[in-house]
């Protein structure tokens, strides 16, 4: 998996072992999300609180690389399950960081779901170097996605 970067946009693709549904609800119930996202020791989300509607605020809190504390608020955008999530993006921890734009569609063909996440918005050369990660954070969906269907 190689994230695509064309000007301020990573695009990156998974394909997962099932269905649309499990995957959506993965990516928005607070309980599930902070049972995936992350990993001890690198990039852990602790605490997540989501008001699962267009307009609705949301956050997410955890742990980074030796043990310091990040935030990542938003606002969802649109909401279409189980085959659109878009929502803000704004992290604490890049510190010319400014909002950006997450996308995720969900295309499910015989329980077999491709998952593809767009982040738009990086006009930064940091914002783009900050957020490298989603090849990986994709992979802890499928990892539980595939575990918990």
């Amino acid at each position: 998996m190689n994230p695509t970067s064309v000007n301020d946009t990573i695009v990156q693709e998974i394909t997962i072992n099932a269905r649309a549904e499990r995957i959506f609800t993965a990516l928005t119930d607070p309980a599930q999300r902070i049972r995936w996202w992350g990993t001890e020791g690198r990039f852990q989300a602790t605490e997540m609180e989501s008001d699962l509607r267009p307009g609705g605020k949301w956050v997410m809190r955890g742990v980074g690389i030796g043990g310091k504390p990040f935030t990542v608020t938003g606002e969802y955008r649109q909401i279409e399950p189980p085959l659109l999530l878009i929502f803000t993006w704004l992290p604490d921890w890049q510190e010319d960081a400014i909002e950006t734009v997450v996308r995720f569609d969900l295309t499910e063909h015989n329980g077999v779901t491709t998952v593809r996440l767009t982040h738009s918005g990086l006009t930064t050369e940091s914002s783009r170097l900050s957020h490298k990660g989603w090849p990986q954070i994709l992979g802890w969906l499928k990892t539980y996605s595939e575990s918990e269907a």
